[in-house]
């Protein structure tokens, strides 16, 4: 069982350390204490909260589409040279960076404050874990 401790479920959840202490305080969370003494959440708890509190903005794109990674946000920053473009997007904690034709950022009309959605479609995805694998 991997144990996570307040202030890196406070990270994780996009909250504060005593957000977290009240949600555990009121019984939305379940702690206990580690080897140390440190109060702790028990991981799958913590994941499945998580996901019960996640809510994607409405995809302004209304479309209908097989990729399940759709991210949508605020573009930040656009640069263009006379072929190629980057476009950042902050999709709530997220950047995310998209290289494509300057021809389609202008067509798409992107610009720094646009609302727009980030579709990855990917073979290939890296999970990384802290600490060799030993977790928190």
């Amino acid at each position: 069982m991997t144990l996570i401790r307040v202030s890196e479920a406070a990270r994780f959840l996009g909250v504060s350390d005593d957000t977290v202490r009240r949600w555990l305080d009121n019984g939305t969370l379940n702690g206990q204490k580690d080897q140390q003494g440190k109060l702790v959440i028990d991981g799958i708890e913590l994941a499945a909260l998580s996901k019960a509190q996640s809510a994607l903005p409405q995809d302004p794109a209304g479309v209908e589409s097989s990729a399940r990674n759709r991210f949508v946000g605020l573009v930040t920053n656009v640069i263009m040279d006379k072929v190629m473009a980057q476009v950042e997007l902050q999709c709530g904690p997220f950047r995310v960076v998209s290289l494509m034709s300057s021809e389609a950022v202008r067509e798409l009309k992107l610009e720094p404050g646009s609302v727009a959605t980030a579709v990855v479609k990917s073979t290939n995805v890296i999970i990384e874990i802290p600490n060799g694998g030993k977790g928190a």
